[in-house]
């Protein structure tokens, strides 16, 4: 079980990672964008590592308050949610 969260949790980073780079690609290139609601929910669904990290690489929705803060709080919220299933063992 834990290996498969870990392995959730892994992909689902890289996943929002890449989110964000091909997202700041399309800006410069002005082509279709992703939603930023779509970048938010992929942060909520356990990416907010990805997605915070995304943002800093790529100097990407940096000025925006929903991310600047909305993302390191649900990188929080993640975090406490696996400490508490951790010391629980799943």
């Amino acid at each position: 079980m834990i290996e498969i969260a870990i392995g959730y949790v892994l992909l689902i980073n890289l996943f929002a990672f890449s989110l964000f780079g091909i997202d700041k690609r399309k800006a410069v290139k002005r082509k279709w964008r992703i939603p930023e609601a779509t970048l938010l929910t992929v942060a909520a669904l356990g990416g907010g590592a990805g997605a915070l990290l995304g943002m800093y690489t790529f100097h990407h929705k940096t000025r925006k308050p929903k991310f600047y803060v909305g993302v390191p709080a649900l990188l929080v919220a993640e975090c406490l949610v696996l400490w508490y299933l951790w010391g629980n063992r799943f």
